[in-house]
């Protein structure tokens, strides 16, 4: 049977449902982005169901979908994931230079902001795996695995891929939407490359888990320590 839409379609999802939750607030008259982090789990949740829902309908688990097969790590892989999240870490910290001519923003200490403790708790583990699978997922298996052009296959989803953290949080600030977009260019290219080439996502799923842990841990601290 005929798909009746390409799973690549799907690549602009995140972007559309991030900017719905902003215009959600925007009406109830709130500006406040301090529940971003939640707001992003929230949203993974989604985009795992329609991932999901949408393999199941070609005949397909969610593990298919992303390639994933049991024993496809490699001790060898524990340096890729060290190698994936230093290049994370260093991108944001460019991006910061070139945009606020710092390594860390004033913006960047906004988005660990305290939210209520139970809420930091719960996100702590819940941000960093729903991140992975849900973006992952979308990207790698919806995007480089599905685009039959090589180049296209790497620069449309690393695109969307760093696009999409524009919106998280929403701010209509062309600098920062700057900022974030080149925050996380350089990895979602570089996992888009090694993805096309190996079809092995344990690495880098397992690397960006532990960039968005470091965030969640951060908002954890600063939600039960204010102070600090």
């Amino acid at each position: 049977m005929k798909d009746k839409v390409k799973l690549e379609y799907l690549l602009p999802l995140r972007c559309i449902v991030f900017l719905m939750f902003y215009v959600f607030k925007a009406l109830r008259m709130n500006s406040d982005i301090s529940s971003w982090s939640v707001i992003a789990s929230i949203t993974n949740i989604i985009t795992i169901y329609i991932l999901t829902a949408a393999a199941k309908s070609r005949g397909m688990t969610y593990s298919q979908l992303i390639n994933y097969r049991k024993g496809q790590f490699r001790a060898n892989d524990i340096f890729l994931i060290i190698a994936f999240a230093a290049v994370g870490m260093a991108g944001m910290f460019l991006s910061g230079l070139v945009c606020y001519g710092t390594i860390r923003p004033e913006v960047s200490v906004r988005l660990i902001a305290p939210i209520p403790p139970f809420f930091a708790m719960a996100n702590l583990l819940l941000l960093p795996i729903t991140a992975a699978l849900a973006e992952d997922g979308l990207y790698l298996g919806c995007g480089t695995a599905r685009i039959e052009n090589k180049y296209a296959a790497v620069i449309v989803p690393a695109f969307f891929y760093a696009l999409q953290h524009c919106f998280i949080p929403t701010i209509f600030d062309v600098r920062y939407m700057v900022y974030r977009f080149l925050m996380f260019l350089p990895l979602t290219v570089i996992f888009c490359l090694y993805y096309r080439k190996k079809r092995s996502p344990l690495p880098l799923m397992i690397s960006h888990g532990l960039l968005d842990l470091a965030t969640s841990s951060s908002i954890l601290v600063m939600s039960v320590i204010p102070e600090h």
